[in-house]
């Protein structure tokens, strides 16, 4: 059976590259074939030295001035490309070349707080200030739109008028932890 492989973008701490590392780990026909980073001290690149699983750091001009980010991907062959907590629109470039191989998990219920700018806290905080009474996580197919490609899964959970932003944030964590590496797994068909 051919071994499916997964690269994985992240610009902050890492904690979804962590689980899902962890989620595959026992999965023989998967495999984690390199973690990007477009920050040099995000804490993911530490998480990965820890796992012992490859990742780069990478500049904006290696990601959206030239070939040099799609050209380490085009050499990794991925069979699905993971956005976990990345912040940077994905050049047009490394979508053509990658159609319907490129998710994004997003921590609100798409189309609502979705755009640019829109990322951790800042969602979480739109949707306290909302008074919104539910939120959750949105798992899609990336586009050349920020957050606006198919949806491929959509999770809810309430919200109570006591809920803070970073008690909104932790039910969103969790929905992502219990559902992201399951969606994946379900796109990979392993």
């Amino acid at each position: 059976m051919k071994t499916k492989k997964i690269v994985l973008f992240a610009s902050g701490s890492g904690s979804n590259v962590e689980n899902i590392v962890h989620f595959f780990q026992n999965t023989p026909n998967v495999a984690i074939s390199c973690v990007l980073s477009n920050r040099k001290d995000a804490y993911v690149l530490e998480r990965c030295n820890k796992m012992n699983v490859s990742a780069l750091y990478f500049n904006r001009t290696a990601f959206s001035a030239s070939d040099c980010v799609l050209d380490i991907l085009v050499s990794l062959d991925p069979d699905l490309i993971v956005l976990a907590g990345f912040l940077w629109k994905v050049p047009a470039a490394i979508i053509q070349k990658f159609p319907n191989k490129i998710v994004n998990i997003h921590p609100a219920l798409l189309p609502n707080y979705g755009g640019k700018g829109m990322y951790g806290m800042k969602v979480h905080e739109a949707v306290k200030n909302n008074r919104d009474t539910e939120t959750g996580i949105t798992i899609h197919y990336v586009n050349e739109n920020y957050d606006q490609g198919a949806i491929i899964l959509q999770v809810k959970t309430s919200i109570l008028p006591t809920d803070s932003p970073e008690t909104i944030a932790k039910k969103v964590h969790e929905l992502e932890y219990a559902h992201f590496p399951k969606t994946i797994a379900k796109l990979l068909e392993v």
